[in-house]
């Protein structure tokens, strides 16, 4: 029901339930739920900035036919889900303006990311794969094959690792570290200009590829934040654009709550019906 648009709502209500209501009552009454649900939404922020770990995500959508974007900030615990027309750091800065002070933050490496203030990062290593992968095959590249090897025995190791050897020197780590300072010191063909700005970006980035074999509640992918943001692009295709802002955030609430919800092995029904018998907060 969640991705159904307002006429087939009502359609669904009239044919399978024997009640008129009417495209309009159906607007109103989600937008006074989003309302009551906003103190659990402030409080799920409130976890999300108090966090160790910290995957974020966004995806662009189209409202009344003007692009904006889906942002998440989610773990295992808890998913944030906000809206807001531009990509920046101003989004990020009006929903967490204290940054994640405790947290390491894991993301694609959207440059926006940077930015914030967090403990440290952690790159998605799966996005990596798929262009080191795209340079094997298109330029039969040998430093992409060596940096894909690398990054996938880094996957392996991370496995394999216990507990206690997070905490202490491990020569296994201590090698992939410094087989990544090789291949950064290998140099690309300038005429690969795609190839080369790739170079050029993960030598930035560096301390932040491995930050996972560090610590092990940090994942190597963003596979979470990834999966908390894929529900706008079904809501589109099933239901087309947003009208407005305001419908937009709604979503943004609710789906937080249901997605959060979940998380926490929680009847999805229950909560959301804890939340309608609450009173309207200004």
């Amino acid at each position: 029901m969640a991705t159904l648009p307002f006429e087939r709502m009502s359609q669904f209500f009239s044919d399978v339930c024997n009640l008129e209501i009417s495209t309009g009552t159906l607007c109103s009454l989600l937008k006074r739920f989003a309302q009551k649900a906003q103190p659990a939404y402030e409080l799920i922020a409130q976890k999300v900035e108090n966090a160790t770990v910290v995957g974020a995500d966004e995806t662009s959508a189209k409202v009344n036919g003007k692009k904006g974007w889906f942002w998440t900030f989610q773990n295992k615990f808890v998913t944030y889900i906000t809206f807001s027309n531009n990509r920046g750091t101003a989004t990020i800065d009006d929903n967490f303006p204290n940054g994640f002070l405790n947290a390491i933050l894991v993301h694609d490496c959207w440059r926006s990311y940077f930015q914030v203030n967090c403990k440290t990062h952690q790159i998605c290593i799966p996005h990596l794969l798929r262009v080191l992968i795209f340079f094997e095959e298109r330029y039969q590249s040998q430093w992409a094959v060596n940096f894909k090897q690398l990054l996938l025995e880094a996957i392996e190791l991370k496995r394999n690792l216990t507990s206690i050897q997070y905490q202490n020197p491990l020569l296994q780590r201590d090698k992939i570290m410094e087989r990544l300072s090789v291949l950064l010191l290998t140099s690309v063909p300038k005429n690969r200009k795609d190839l080369s700005a790739f170079h050029k970006r993960i030598h930035k980035c560096k301390e932040y590829v491995f930050t996972f074999l560090f610590h092990e509640e940090v994942p190597s992918d963003n596979n979470g934040s990834e999966r908390a943001i894929r529900n706008v692009k079904v809501k589109q295709k099933i239901s087309g654009q947003f009208k407005s802002f305001g419908g937009a955030m709604n979503f943004a609430i609710l789906r937080s709550i249901t997605d959060t919800a979940i998380k926490n092995s929680q009847n999805v029904l229950k909560a959301l019906f804890t939340i309608a018998r609450l009173e309207v907060t200004d």
